[in-house]
């Protein structure tokens, strides 16, 4: 089978190809795009294992026709100039790296009717937060913008689906203002336990107050990290030389990195719990929205202080104001918040145990020209066709091998979308291996694009990282997961299917679930697509066989009649739709695992009343 060959056309091609087929071409191969292509399992069981899969090469970029200015190529031929529409101030140093490529426009303070008329004459836009990349924008590029370069980390201002569907790439700048963000969350931290703000303004205001801004030192405290990233660990190296104590909680760190820097690894409740001061730095994803709330508050000491450079929306601000006002929470330092910028009357921003700042956190001269060659950099690369490690959305796969794998490439990251959830304890996912069981051989099935999905399922829970093929190896390197690939020769040479199955094991983790480990100690998935849906069908020791559409429900139980009709009549009463159902067991009489599809997410009372049915031993709920 072929395997992906290109990211990006090049502007170094000889042929023309039409902006309408090149646009369709590329919509139909992207990865991130429904699948529609059917699959066929069953057949005979395993009979030989073969060696384990090293990673492969870095794929090479086709090429694609000249669309501008030509100037002379070392062999002597013309050769075009892309151009590049810069839409928001970039700094001098990074507009240098696009001239040396590029024509470059700087057009800043465009409103979005210009925009629209412009952006057609480009290969490329380079835009910050408060431009919107939209799906109107998007098409009126015409299919020749190749490239949406976003100076900074966050994307939520560019359409990921329209740029994918356009086959133009998005690459964005996440490193630079790593330190710039660690800085400024010191700076806030240091400024709230001595009252800096406070005291300024009062002196200012022409009064001398030392006594009623007396402050708190940092020496001795314990400081707890919460999201052990990038920011965070430059925090904790920080916060060691202040004298903190430094505990973090990321289920996902690397413990190996938390220990070379002298920080403990905890549960969130125990972080939260033994914290003096606490300081974010988490991604707000659906599983962080407001997670700090009425109830986190609760289990913390009386009297501690928390720092948010991160995302203004993992704090239910509410919640805050009134921790704030009892005095459970002595003082908040804020760059960030749910709104920005928050309202003029907002209670959080007034409140006068609160310091904020207007999302500063990447704002150094330093950071801001740290960002501008990033990304400059990363939008030139991609322009001359090369991988992007720092590129955001799917990048181009042929569609013969889209349509083949497609139904396998949604199985593979819902294995690691359901893996991840799985995981409990405060070590990190240290090893991943996925095992595939085939009948064809090295040479007719290229898994590229299915480790990557696995990472992506991996990854993308726990974090604000998108994964596609190109950067899936280096985001996996960023987590210190080593995932690791193996063949299974399946017995059956004439199957017409790439695929038997594909297993997924995380070692070395300890699990939500306990029916979820193997014999070997590792949690186990493994699963197959049937009539193009993917199916889960082994959970750990135990075979089941549920669609993977919707939401699961595992059921750890003892093996006896009627189990069926009490979870379903409690998922009835609740109006919970059930999809699939299968129960698969080691021996009658003994432990069974019931997995159970649901449309609807069940709420916490449901759920508590049927992990209180006597014969269930365990049970999860996992999100697809």
């Amino acid at each position: 089978m072929a395997a992906s060959r290109a990211l990006l056309p090049t502007p170094h091609a000889a042929a023309a190809t039409s902006p309408a087929g090149a646009r369709a071409g590329l919509a139909a191969a992207s990865a991130s795009l429904p699948f529609g292509a059917a699959g066929r399992a069953g057949g005979a069981r395993l009979r030989v294992r073969c060696a384990t899969l090293s990673s492969p090469a870095p794929v090479a970029a086709v090429e694609s026709p000249a669309r501008r200015i030509s100037g002379a190529g070392s062999d002597g031929a013309l050769r075009p100039k892309p151009a590049v529409l810069v839409a928001e101030k970039l700094s001098e140093a990074g507009l240098a790296v696009l001239r040396e490529f590029a024509d470059v426009e700087c057009a800043y303070g465009m409103s979005p009717a210009e925009l629209l008329a412009r952006v057609s004459q480009f290969d490329a836009l380079i835009v910050r937060s408060g431009t919107k990349v939209t799906r109107e924008v998007l098409e009126a590029g015409r299919g020749r913008l190749r490239v949406v370069g976003r100076a900074g980390v966050g994307i939520d201002n560019v359409d990921l689906q329209a740029a994918t569907e356009a086959g133009c790439l998005v690459v964005n700048a996440p490193t630079a203002n790593t330190v710039a963000a660690a800085e400024h969350g010191i700076a806030l931290l240091a400024s709230m336990a001595r009252n800096v703000s406070q005291a300024d303004a009062a002196l200012k205001a022409g009064k001398w107050q030392r006594s009623k801004y007396v402050g708190v030192s940092l020496v001795g405290k314990t400081l707890a990290i919460m999201g052990f990233g990038k920011v965070g660990s430059e925090v904790a190296r920080r916060a060691k030389g202040l004298g903190m104590h430094v505990i973090a909680h990321d289920p996902y760190a690397p413990a190996d990195r938390a220990r070379a820097i002298g920080v403990e690894l905890v549960s969130f409740d125990e972080a939260i719990a033994r914290a003096d001061f606490i300081s974010l730095h988490m991604p707000l994803i659906p599983t962080t929205s407001k997670i700090f709330n009425d109830e986190s508050f609760a289990k913390m000491k009386t009297g501690v202080r928390i720092i948010n450079v991160a995302r203004g929306g993992v704090i239910d601000e509410d919640a805050l104001v009134r921790a704030l006002d009892s005095g459970k929470v002595a003082q908040a330092a804020l760059d960030v918040f749910t709104v920005e910028p928050p309202a003029k009357d907002s209670k959080l921003v007034l409140h006068e145990n609160v310091t904020v700042t207007p999302h500063l956190g990447a704002s150094t001269v330093e950071a801001q020209e740290g960002v501008a060659i990033e990304i400059a950099e990363a939008v030139v690369g991609a322009l001359k066709g090369e991988l992007a490690a720092t590129a955001v959305n799917a990048p181009m796969v042929p569609a013969e091998v889209m349509s083949e794998l497609a139904p396998y490439v949604s199985l593979a990251e819902k294995l690691g979308r359901l893996a991840v959830q799985l995981v409990a304890g405060e070590s990190g996912i240290k090893g991943v291996k996925v095992v595939y069981t085939t009948a064809r051989g090295p040479d007719d099935l290229d898994t590229r694009l299915l480790r990557a999905m696995v990472t992506k399922g991996l990854v993308e829970p726990v974090s604000s990282t998108f994964v596609n093929l190109v950067n899936a190896d280096y985001s996996a390197k960023q987590r210190g997961l080593r995932i690791t690939e193996e063949r299974v020769a399946h017995d059956s040479p004439a199957a017409e299917a790439p695929l038997e199955s594909i297993q997924v094991r995380l070692s070395q983790v300890q699990s939500k679930f306990a029916g979820a480990i193997s014999d070997g100690g590792d949690i186990v998935l493994e699963g197959r697509v049937k009539y193009g849906v993917p199916h889960l069908t082994l959970v750990g020791p135990y075979e089941v066989d549920v669609s993977l559409e919707g939401n699961l429900i595992l059921c750890r139980q003892i093996d006896q009649p009627g189990m069926i009709g009490k979870v379903g009549n409690i998922l009835g009463q609740r109006n919970v739709n059930i999809s699939f159902m299968s129960v698969g067991r080691t021996f009658r009489g003994k432990q069974a695992i019931m997995a159970i599809g649901v449309d609807e997410e069940p709420n916490k009372e449901t759920l508590e009343k049927i992990g209180g049915i006597p014969a269930i031993e365990e049970f999860v709920f996992l999100e697809l």
